[in-house]
């Protein structure tokens, strides 16, 4: 069996072999912990018919554990520096493809169809870059690929914005859109302790198993959204407040978004917090008839 990557000897040996220093713009800190790491891959329930997506492979602690297990992994590593690293670190493994891109300028969907073809299944499993969560969770979700699921490790508080309920300080339209498509779980939490450089926040890994159908059916998902971001645009506001200040026209269709909550029995004077995504659709379906008339 190889040794690990991720221990705190083996990981400081090939950073001064490489001579290589953090960069805090890049959002790196890598896991130093291999027991973690085993069980995001258990999370993730990798097995041999499943191609991964990984983002962020670093110097291929997380790789190797997913390699082991996965049928395939194409990793996405922005970083030029840390390719000649990869390239030492995974030579031992056959069906590991790293691709030097940044994840959001990646045609995904391309990249699926070149790689996992003879795969039952695909994951994205990754310790992703704190500063750029949001947008990768985001595109790996609107751009509706066949994942079977997200399996990510992120900043704690982000994970708990995404699996938050209606009526919590952390519930607002991150939630709404990730559980609109997936079912959301924080699995773990995992301390600063184990990463280099230590990050001053802890972590946490969410488990994202994509839906066959939205939670919710909406006559326009577009709409829907607009909707959502609108209504917690200022949380402290109402709804009614909300979405005649943030919505297009909302202020001279004031009357008619008064009359359509109050057909559709909710009260303006409720926070968006408080309604639960059933209530947003119920919402954004009435509202978008009386936007398309105007």
């Amino acid at each position: 069996m190889m040794k690990d990557i991720a221990t705190p000897v083996r990981t400081r040996a090939i950073l001064e072999k490489y001579g290589f220093s953090f960069k805090k713009s890049l959002g790196q800190n890598f896991l130093i912990e291999p027991n973690i790491l085993t069980r995001i891959v258990d999370h993730a329930e990798v097995s041999e018919k499943t191609g991964v997506i990984e983002i962020g492979p670093g110097i291929g602690a997380l790789t190797e554990q997913l390699a082991r297990r996965a049928k395939k992994v194409v990793a996405f590593e922005i970083d030029q520096r840390l390719l000649p690293i990869l390239k030492e670190t995974l030579s031992p493994y056959d069906n590991i493809t790293v691709i030097h891109q940044d994840v959001l300028e990646a045609n995904l969907q391309e990249t699926i169809a070149t790689h996992f073809h003879d795969c039952e299944e695909i994951m994205v499993v990754a310790n992703l870059p704190y500063y750029v969560t949001t947008p990768i969770i985001m595109k790996l979700l609107e751009e509706k690929l066949p994942l079977k699921g997200i399996v990510v490790m992120l900043q704690k508080e982000v994970a708990d914005r995404i699996s938050a309920n209606p009526s919590t300080k952390d519930y607002g339209s991150l939630s709404i859109a990730v559980q609109y498509y997936t079912e959301a779980k924080t699995v773990m939490t995992v301390p600063k302790t184990v990463f280099v450089p230590q990050p001053n926040v802890d972590s946490a890994i969410i488990r994202l198993l994509v839906r066959n159908e939205p939670i919710v059916h909406v006559e326009d998902e577009k709409f829907f959204f607009e909707i959502v971001r609108a209504s917690f645009a200022q949380r402290r506001k109402t709804l009614l407040n909300n979405l005649v200040h943030y919505l297009p026209n909302g202020k001279e269709l004031k009357p008619l978004i008064e009359e359509t909550l109050e057909k559709i029995m909710i009260d303006g004077r409720r926070r968006g917090e408080s309604l639960s995504i059933e209530e947003f659709a119920k919402v954004s379906d009435a509202l978008s008839q009386v936007v398309d008339e105007k």
